[in-house]
């Protein structure tokens, strides 16, 4: 759509911001290799344009009019957003690396395992994973696009929810069988509870969804990575929670079984999330394409209102 009201030229704008700011003509012209002739000339259309003074010019100086001094921030924030466009433009090329930001352990359990079919795909796109606990920061930084964990209300920012957090019981196959088989939830009073210490409610809302009473659910070994949860889950240490998108290989390969078909959808999830202006770039489209793709529609959710 076309905008309402037709922009003034970016020279009279530049012209405007560098007097404004260096509050003399001679000086802005200087910083920007023009005469002072032709910045006058340049702010004095753009009044026109605009239909409004900016300035007030008397013997004594230049000073600013009271419209100038409300439009002035606007046009600082505008020329400082186009001035990182054209240098992200120009730095990031097709041919370099797309760049994802993503947790660990999603990114060795779920990325890792799938990101030969996206070469397969798209021989000619490089990607490089940044592993992080940390929010990637897409200023300053040559990330392209991260996979966060939560709600999805990052400012700012295009929020595209992927793959719904489904909780879940997991164990060894061992714990199916023997003097104290696991047969239905109630037996989980008789095993031992794996806690993940970085999700300490899990085991709570996993029983409260199985409507499982008289089972301490904060009670058993705790372990700060999942890796190291689910990797003393399957060695037959006892019963874990996990979320059921990074275990998919894993029963898939019978190193670790679901006892019961129950799953808690809490209501979070990982979001594809990246600069509004990144869906442009080429690897950024074609790596959502392929991963959206790869999740399905079957596992995705809304994002909140």
């Amino acid at each position: 759509m076309p905008p309402r009201f037709p922009i003034p030229p970016l020279a009279g704008l530049r012209a405007f911001e560098a007097i404004a700011r260096l509050q003399s003509f001679r000086k802005a012209a200087g910083e920007l290799s023009v005469t002072t002739s032709a910045v006058s000339h340049q702010v004095r259309s753009l009044e026109e344009a605009l239909d409004i003074q900016l300035f007030e010019r008397d013997t004594r100086g230049v000073t600013v009019t009271y419209a100038g001094q409300r439009f002035l921030p606007e046009v600082q924030a505008a020329l400082d957003r186009l001035a990182l466009a054209v240098a992200d433009l120009r730095q990031r090329s097709p041919n370099e690396p797309l760049t994802i930001s993503t947790l660990p352990t999603f990114a060795v359990r779920w990325m890792i395992p799938r990101l030969a079919d996206f070469r397969r795909k798209h021989p000619e796109i490089e990607v490089r994973l940044d592993a992080s606990m940390e929010l990637a920061s897409f200023t300053g930084s040559d990330v392209d696009l991260a996979i966060r964990y939560g709600r999805g209300n990052w400012p700012d920012l295009h929020s595209e929810p992927l793959i719904a957090e489904r909780l879940i019981p997991v164990c060894s196959p061992a714990l199916l069988e023997g003097p104290l088989p696991l047969k239905e939830p109630a037996d989980l009073a008789r095993h031992v509870l794996l806690q993940n210490s970085a999700h300490p409610e899990d085991w709570g809302l996993w029983l409260t969804a199985a409507k499982v009473e008289d089972v301490d659910s904060g009670h058993g070994p705790s372990f700060a990575y999942s890796e190291l949860l689910l990797r003393a889950a399957a060695e037959g240490l006892g019963v874990a929670v996990a979320r059921r998108h990074l275990v998919e290989t894993d029963l898939a390969a019978g190193s670790l079984v679901a006892p019961f078909d129950i799953t808690h959808d809490s209501g979070i999830c990982y979001w594809l999330v990246c600069p509004p202006q990144s869906l442009n770039d080429v690897r950024v489209a074609a790596f959502r394409a392929w991963l959206l793709d790869e999740i399905g529609p079957q596992t995705t959710i809304e994002a909140e209102a």
